[in-house]
């Protein structure tokens, strides 16, 4: 089977405690697609998973997978296949065992389901596993058995919930080309749940970004990076910097906002008028040294991280506020504490948008 689209019409979940865990939404999954759904723990996005797989029947709103309206249709009814973190692989099955178990239970015989495990085994690159135990993997290979297990019912949709989240950096960025690649050798659409935005934007073709109940934009990677439509979706996907104000002046697609730290000019695609509170967002890779930018202000290194490739710099302004800067590591950052240097950033790399909740950073984290 290949993928399918998956449709949510007014899709609501609210708890019988009262409760509102997804508000009314409506979003379009396109067939063969790979959509993931990004955001930070307890913003609903695994119970709009668990809706699509029929765990959880919605409170109101329709959900579709092709034209077929899927109310009360059982998890064993419908054309998914869900993934959990914890893979629940069976340790004293085989690993071909464990791939056919879905075809057992529907009755095929050992024949073809043995056939069709190897097969599965094969586009995973597990071929030469099939006899092991799943102990005897490694973690990453333990992932590639249960998509392959998944896979073996065929399903239109595959729904993977934060699968990655408990092997290392290293084996993260690795399964993520192995899942994009056997996504698009199989055509299955994909809802990948996933509060990582690295994983997000490296594997997806589009994502919805979501906070406390409700989607806040859907886009490809570069648009909900490069583009965010909220406060939060900026300061969510990838680090930021962000300048409370108020927009004092709009010209053409451009808008000025006065902030503590002086008045700075950016994008103005939210149509922000003149009186509105408002936030400037700019990304640390865009914050650079010198005084040739169109918005300035002078600021003291508190701060210099090494990560190898890149450098990353906390500086704080005269009037107060942090500023994060990114750099490549080619041996001209400054690196003197208290070091002060004027910043600044284009005019173009910055966005401004409507005031609202912020996504709580790596340093607000760090420091409790």
């Amino acid at each position: 089977m290949r993928g399918q689209a998956i449709t949510l019409d007014g899709v609501e979940v609210t708890y019988p405690n009262g409760f509102t865990a997804v508000h009314q939404t409506d979003l379009k999954v396109e067939a063969g697609e790979f959509f993931s759904i990004l955001g930070p723990s307890g913003c609903g996005k695994t119970t709009i998973l668990r809706a699509v797989s029929g765990f959880v029947e919605p409170s109101r709103g329709r959900i579709l997978i092709g034209d077929e309206d899927q109310a009360h249709k059982g998890p064993n009814i419908r054309p998914t296949a869900l993934i959990f973190q914890n893979l629940a692989l069976f340790p004293l099955m085989s690993v071909w065992e464990n791939v056919a178990f879905g075809l057992e239970a529907r009755g095929v015989s050992k024949r073809k389901r043995k056939a069709r495990a190897e097969e599965l085994l094969d586009l995973v690159a597990l071929g030469d596993q099939a006899d092991k135990k799943p102990t005897e993997l490694s973690g990453g290979q333990r992932q590639r058995v249960a998509i392959a297990r998944a896979l073996a019912v065929d399903p239109a949709v595959l729904l993977l919930d934060e699968p990655l989240s408990a092997l290392d950096l290293k084996l993260r960025q690795h399964m993520r080309a192995e899942l994009r690649s056997i996504q698009r050798k199989t055509g299955v659409t994909f809802i990948y749940i996933t509060h990582d935005q690295g994983e997000a934007l490296t594997m997806s073709d589009r994502i919805a970004v979501m906070n406390e109940g409700r989607i806040e934009q859907v886009g490809t990677g570069d648009e909900v990076y490069s583009a965010p439509k909220t406060a939060f979706a900026a300061s969510f996907v990838g680090e930021a910097n962000a300048f409370a104000g108020r927009v004092t002046a709009v010209e053409n697609d451009m808008a000025c906002i006065e902030t503590p730290e002086g008045k700075f000019l950016g994008r103005n695609s939210a149509s922000m008028k003149v009186g509105d509170a408002a936030v400037l967002f700019v990304r640390p890779e865009a914050v650079g040294f010198g005084t040739a930018f169109g918005n300035r202000l002078s600021a003291r290194l508190v701060r210099r991280d090494l990560e190898g490739s890149f450098v990353n710099l906390l500086m704080r302004s005269d009037a107060g506020a942090e500023v994060a800067v990114q750099m490549p590591n080619v041996g001209t950052t400054p690196g003197v504490e208290d070091d002060a240097r004027p910043i600044g950033f284009a005019c173009g790399s910055a966005i401004i948008l409507p005031e609202g909740p912020l996504a709580r950073t790596g340093r607000e984290v760090a420091a409790e």
